[in-house]
C-alpha cells in the first residue's frame, strides 16, 4: 500500500483516507482503495452522495441524506397520525 491509499485515525477520532484527484478524460476523479470500499459497503457502480460539512469539508456516504430526511418526516407523521392510519388499513 502506498502512501497515497494509507488509512490513518484523525484527530476527531475518525477513520480517513489519503486520496489523490486524478484526471479521467474530461474530468477529474478519486480512486478510493479496496479497505475503503468495504468499510463504506460499497462497490464499483455504487452511487455516493456528497454533502459540506460545518467545517469546510464534505462526506461521502452511500446514503441518500434527502431520502433520510424524508423517512424522518414520515416516521414523525406516522406516529403522530398512527391511529388514523390503522383505522385507513382496515
Amino acid at each position: 500500500m502506498n502512501d497515497q491509499s494509507k488509512i490513518a485515525p484523525d484527530p476527531r477520532g475518525q477513520v480517513i483516507a489519503t486520496v489523490e484527484i486524478k484526471k479521467i478524460g474530461n474530468s477529474s476523479g478519486i480512486i478510493l482503495p479496496k479497505d475503503v470500499m468495504a468499510r463504506m459497503q460499497v462497490s464499483v457502480g455504487d452511487k455516493l452522495y456528497a454533502t459540506l460539512t460545518p467545517d469546510g469539508g464534505f462526506r461521502l456516504t452511500p446514503h441518500d441524506p434527502d431520502f433520510e430526511k424524508a423517512m424522518e418526516i414520515a416516521r414523525r407523521g406516522m406516529k403522530r397520525y398512527h391511529n388514523a392510519l390503522a383505522e385507513l388499513a382496515k
